[in-house]
This record gives structure tokens, C-alpha cells and sequence, in this order.
């Protein structure tokens, strides 16, 4: 592998290390007494300012704002999809277990894509993957086995609920990103990546609003301690993560080992996560079932990686998919 394709997969690996970092500071903030919706709702208000930083960088606002004017309720719509009902789940899960277990289900997000295929495009794109479905089948009972093993063999009503409510957050932010990406398609609006996570975040921040000041009024102001966490994962999720990851596919996307070694390296999340999990939060590491469950999930995502990888490597609209799995 070429010394350029070897700077991708290490740009990857820490991409996945920062994406980890939600589950963990999540985790932390919940275990530490602090309030779920805070969590979820501080990183969206911090994101908005982290990425106009970046966006300098990235080419500034380009044609954003005339695309917005020009399609408000298609950005608003898709928007609250892939970041609200993204964002409110998976963070309200952080409370069923640790750190591992939360990033392990949310591994289903890789089968999201294949399966809301037929339902959005109307094109070549919407057949199904059946090889992809083999291996998201592999992933499933990674999930399945991660669960039932931390549960010791039960799961209640109350892991169940923790289950749907990350499964759902697994495929509300694939759908919410496709959307909107098949509507930029079909438009004449030349947006790059950073500019439309940041317009995504900001037609997100009215409902975000409307929810800190409901969270405000139940269950009072954020500790700093919330905020300072949120903070966290608005800058290591939303905003540094996602800009290594998209440098990374861009370093290898006409190269199919690289490329397919670069979405392989999502498989890592699960490590980190149990990793730090234990070393920082006291968490237990997956055992018995649940590790058997952890190796499925590993093994699963890195042959997806694989495939994925190879079958967007040069082609522009199959790459644009694959980046809109990932990110804030």
C-alpha cells in the first residue's frame, strides 16, 4: 500500500477515534448524574460555531445560503431527521449500558444504507446489496449477541427500548443525509461536505432551541460540567472527526484497497469505545457472549468496509453516499 493510502487508513483510524469519543462522553455525562438532554442538546448548539470556523478553510459558505432561501423546508425536514432524530435516541440510550455496548448497536447503521436504497433512489441505486445484506446480517447478530451477553441472557423491556431507540438513530441519520444528498443531485447548488453538515446543523438549531428552553423549564439550567462534556463531543464528533474522515476518503477515492481499508476502519469504534471505557469510566469489558458479539461486529464492518470501499472507489455519487453514513 502507497505511503499516500497508509497517511488515509491513520487519518481514518483517528477519525474513528473521535467519532468514539461521543459514546464515551455520553456515557460519562449520564453516569456522572448529568441529564441526556442536555448531552444531546449543548452538541448541536456548539457544533454551529465550531464548524463556521472551519468553513473558512473549506471553501467558506459558497452557494449555501441561496440554496437555503431557495429549498427551506427540504433542508429543515431532512435536517431534523439525520441530526434530531438522530441525536435525541442515541443519547437517551446512553443510560442502558456502557460505553461499548451503545457503540456496538449502533453498528447497524452500515445496514441502513442498503435498506433504505429501494425506498429513496429511483435509479440503478435502488436494487438491494444482497452481498452487503449477507454481511449486515453477520452484524445483527454481533448485536444481538452483544446485548443478550451483557444482559446476561435476559433482556427486559428496558434493554429492548435501548435497543430500538439506538437502531432507530442508526438509520435516522443515513436517511436524513441521503435525502438530502439526492436533493443536491437534482439541483444546480454546488455544496461541498463541511458546507452542508453546517447547513444541516443550522436548519437543526430550531427545534434544538425550542428543546433547551423545554429542558430549561423541567429540569433547570446545564451544570458546567454538561456543557464542558457536550463541548467535547461538538468538537471531537461534529467537527474534527468528520473533517479527517472526508480528507481520508478524498486522499484514496479512485484506489478501491484503500478506500475499502479507510470504511473499514469504523470496526476500530467498538475497541476504542471498550478501551476507554474501562480505562476512564470504570466500565466492565465485554465478556462471554458479549465478546463473541464484539468480534462478529469487528469482523462484519471490516468485510463491509471491503466491499463498500471497493464498489465506491472512483465513482463520485457512490463516495457521496458512503460519506453521508458518517460524520456530526
Amino acid at each position: 500500500m502507497r505511503s499516500s493510502s497508509l497517511a488515509a487508513v491513520g487519518l481514518a483510524l483517528c477519525a474513528a477515534l473521535f467519532f468514539t469519543l461521543t459514546y464515551v462522553l455520553n456515557r460519562s455525562l449520564v453516569a456522572g448524574g448529568g441529564h441526556w438532554a442536555w448531552a444531546v442538546i449543548l452538541r448541536y448548539l456548539i457544533t454551529l460555531p465550531l464548524l463556521a470556523m472551519v468553513l473558512p478553510l473549506q471553501g467558506g459558505l459558497g452557494e449555501l445560503p441561496r440554496e437555503l432561501r431557495q429549498h427551506p423546508r427540504t433542508w429543515l425536514i431532512w435536517s431534523s431527521v439525520g441530526f434530531v432524530l438522530f441525536g435525541i435516541p442515541l443519547t437517551w440510550a446512553a443510560s442502558s449500558g456502557p460505553s461499548w455496548l451503545i457503540a456496538g448497536s449502533f453498528q447497524t447503521t452500515v445496514l441502513a444504507g442498503p435498506l433504505l436504497a429501494p425506498l429513496i433512489y429511483r435509479d440503478e441505486r435502488r436494487r438491494l446489496a444482497w452481498r452487503t445484506l449477507a454481511i449486515g446480517t453477520l452484524i445483527v447478530a454481533g448485536v444481538f449477541a452483544l446485548q443478550w451477553g451483557h444482559a446476561h441472557g435476559q433482556l427486559h423491556a428496558s434493554d429492548w427500548w435501548a435497543i430500538g431507540a439506538v437502531v432507530l438513530s442508526a438509520f435516522a441519520y443515513p436517511l436524513g443525509n441521503r435525502k438530502l444528498l439526492l436533493h443536491l443531485e437534482h439541483g444546480v447548488s454546488h455544496i461541498n461536505a463541511v458546507q452542508r453538515v453546517f447547513g444541516m446543523t443550522l436548519c437543526s438549531w430550531p427545534l434544538w432551541l425550542l428543546f433547551a428552553v423545554i429542558a430549561w423549564c423541567t429540569i433547570g439550567p446545564p451544570t458546567l460540567r454538561e456543557a464542558l462534556l457536550a463541548g467535547g463531543v461538538a468538537l471531537s464528533s461534529g467537527t474534527i472527526a468528520t473533517v479527517l474522515f472526508f480528507r481520508a476518503t478524498d486522499m484514496v477515492r479512485r484506489e478501491p484497497t484503500a478506500l475499502a481499508a479507510v470504511e473499514a476502519m469504523q470496526a476500530a469504534e467498538l475497541l476504542f469505545a471498550t478501551l476507554l471505557g474501562v480505562l476512564f469510566l470504570g466500565e466492565t469489558r465485554p465478556h462471554g457472549y458479549a465478546l463473541f458479539g464484539a468480534l462478529a461486529i469487528i469482523v462484519g464492518i471490516a468485510l463491509f468496509g471491503w466491499v463498500s470501499g471497493r464498489g465506491a472507489a472512483g465513482n463520485d455519487e457512490a463516495l457521496r453516499a458512503l460519506r453521508s453514513d458518517r460524520g456530526a
